[in-house]
């Protein structure tokens, strides 16, 4: 009886036995060299086999997991040392991998499986540990093959692979032996408690079948599992090629601008030039003008110099013969020569800066610029006009049509038009855009509601489904009591942005099915894109309602 009730004590005794008696297990001498060899192999934190074997710089050997652990524990500390030898490294060392040992703890793994596999000894091999094949539960001991063959000829026990491990096999009740399975309960029972306990009456099975059943349902989990590991696998594969694709039009799209800037850059250097250019060049056309004239100028005073002294001589002669007969001379007026370029009066002159010409050059070339810029950009600024002939009779439109305004007075003189809106205080503008991509600006007074967006031709004139966003012909957004929303085939969102600035940015992308509303503040809002497949030409739309008004900025 005791050696069944302290096998373990036994297992450590037959361990240090020095007998060389020839068993099962192989002679004293080579279970010692075996221990010997499994003492070299245990990494001294988990005390196990080496599992992917690595080494730091002092030669110490760990598994890899049990090594890390440690690494990370001291961290905090800011110092890192060897478990073994306490050598010490200032920074985080290096692991490495150690091939050999691991390949050597394979092999030793390989040539005595049983025993590294259990660690369970037969409980009646008391001169030399013998590998246990199977324990009993009833009798808790382990057997080799040997003497479970004895075992088997005498009694019919339960028999189990090796284990130590018997109170979890056992009924803590009955204290027999589990055989049993109650699916009510999801218990594992012995006999008894079938007969006589609280599983009385209940629906049992053997606990191989219920084991079999939830091997099956664990297999059908994996399975499940692997299917929704593979979803997920795939979902974030698609997110991180979506992210590398982000990443890479970012920095294909700061080429772009830094080249577009580049570019700016040197056109306004051209611009300047110009400007310069044409500044310097009135200067020189009007200073050399001046230098003549002030030549010319120079050479009638030299001459009227000299017919003053003349006339001063002639004052201080006495003969007055002499002084008769000298012939009369005539002085000039300044007024009387065409080429002395005026007297400098108001106004300007042809010796004036031509300071138009010069603002017109820069113009013009921010101008230029500004078209380069739009075309390297792919954007084309419309020309948007309003089309009288749709709006509503409470609509009114400015004389340049680029202003709708709505009233309270109905708009007299507009004739008939079939295509007049005739339910709510809306306009389209005259042209439809049906490809490429569009960009241009609105501004609104901040008065009452006003609805910007874009619509079919074909949009119904008359009913109460004929209003912007009221259809799926339409799409709006609605700018009313400092809030913004959107609404499109009478589904409206309203949208977190506040509505602090008036002027507004419309983007539309006809081919790519995009439609999209920017907040011209500091810094630009995006507020809300619209996606859609385009089958008609799109027209502006715009409704005003209690005094609301709406400028298409040029």
């Amino acid at each position: 009886m005791a050696l069944r009730s302290c096998p373990d004590r036994m297992v450590k005794m037959r361990r240090i036995s020095t007998s060389e008696e020839a068993s099962p297990g192989g002679s004293g001498c080579e279970r010692m060299a075996s221990a010997d060899l499994r003492a070299e192999l245990d990494c001294s934190i988990c005390l196990s086999l080496y599992t992917d074997p690595v080494s730091l710089r002092c030669g110490h050997n760990f598994c890899r997991s049990c090594i890390v652990s440690a690494l990370e524990a001291q961290e905090a500390a800011g110092v890192y040392s060897c478990p073994d030898c306490r050598a010490e490294y200032p920074e985080r060392p290096a692991l490495e991998k150690k091939r050999k040992l691991e390949n050597i703890v394979e092999r030793f793994l390989s040539a005595r499986p049983d025993i590294e596999e259990t660690g369970i000894f037969c409980t009646y091999c008391t001169k030399s540990p013998v590998p246990a094949v199977r324990t009993c539960l009833h009798c808790e001991t382990s057997m080799c093959h040997e003497h479970l063959g004895a075992h088997n000829k005498s009694v019919d026990h339960i028999l189990t692979e090796p284990t130590r491990s018997f109170g979890y096999k056992k009924c803590s009740l009955h204290k027999k032996v589990l055989e049993l399975y109650c699916p009510q309960d999801a218990a594992c029972v012995c006999a008894f408690c079938c007969l006589v306990g609280e599983h009385r009456g209940h629906q049992v099975e053997l606990l191989d079948d219920a084991s079999e059943k939830k091997k099956k349902k664990l297999e059908k989990y994996l399975d499940e599992g692997n299917l929704q590991k593979a979803e997920i696998q795939s979902r974030v594969q698609n997110l991180q090629d979506r992210q590398r694709n982000i990443q890479e039009k970012a920095s294909d799209k700061r080429k772009n601008v830094r080249k577009l800037f580049m570019d700016i850059k040197e056109q306004l250097e051209m611009a300047e030039k110009k400007a310069l250019s044409e500044i310097s060049r009135q200067e020189e056309k009007i200073v050399s003008q001046i230098s003549d004239l002030v030549m010319k100028l120079e050479i009638e005073e030299d001459e009227l110099s000299r017919k003053m002294r003349h006339v001063e001589e002639m004052c201080h002669v006495t003969d007055p013969i002499r002084l008769l007969q000298e012939s009369d001379i005539t002085v000039c007026g300044h007024g009387d020569d065409e080429d002395s370029g005026g007297d400098g009066g108001e106004g300007r002159s042809e010796d004036d800066l031509d300071e138009v010409l010069i603002s017109l050059t820069l113009h013009r070339s921010i101008s230029d610029i500004v078209t380069n810029v739009t075309s390297e950009l792919g954007l084309h600024v419309p020309d948007i006009l309003l089309d009288e002939d749709t709006a509503n009779i409470y609509v009114e439109i400015s004389e340049d049509l680029k202003t709708a305004t709505g009233t309270e007075e109905e708009e007299h003189g507009r004739p008939k038009s079939p295509g007049r809106f005739l339910n709510w205080s809306q306009v389209l503008s005259r042209c439809g855009l049906s490809s490429g991509r569009h960009y241009w600006e609105v501004e609104w007074n901040q008065i009452g509601r006003c609805d910007i967006g874009l619509s079919y031709p074909s949009i119904d004139k008359d009913g109460d489904l004929s209003g912007a966003g009221d259809n799926n012909k339409s799409w709006c957004l609605i700018l009313q009591d400092a809030e913004y929303s959107v609404l499109h085939d009478s589904v409206r969102e309203t949208l977190h942005s506040k509505s602090t600035c008036p002027t507004l940015g419309v983007f539309l992308d006809y081919e790519a099915g995009r439609l999209s509303f920017y907040q011209l503040c500091d810094p630009i809002r995006h507020l809300h894109t619209f996606t859609a497949s385009f089958t008609e030409p799109l027209h502006v739309l715009l409704y005003v309602e209690d005094e609301a008004s709406v400028t298409i900025l040029s």
